[in-house]
């Protein structure tokens, strides 16, 4: 993982620059998801955590991460179309 993470993904009602800098991990952990990897996988691999080592913290920052990522493909997407249409 190339952009530092926060334990917890933003909740804002608009997009942030988190979520800009982090589209791209967005995007793999909703592929995750719908593949249907197990999450402690998609943590280790996506961010670096040892899910027995740190296993709440691995499911917080899998989980909001997750949640942000929907949140993304339902309203988020929404400003980036805004946006685009004004350049």
């Amino acid at each position: 993982m190339n952009d530092p993470f926060e334990d917890m993904a933003p909740s804002d009602d608009e997009l942030t620059p988190y979520d800009r800098a982090h589209m791209k991990l967005y995007m793999r952990l909703l592929d995750a998801d719908r593949d249907g990897a197990d999450w402690r996988d998609a943590v280790q691999v996506l961010f670096g955590l040892d899910a027995d080592l740190e296993p709440d913290r691995a499911r917080r920052v899998h989980d909001s991460h997750l949640a942000r990522a929907r949140w993304m493909t339902e309203h988020g997407y929404r400003q980036l179309v805004r946006e685009g249409t004004r350049h």
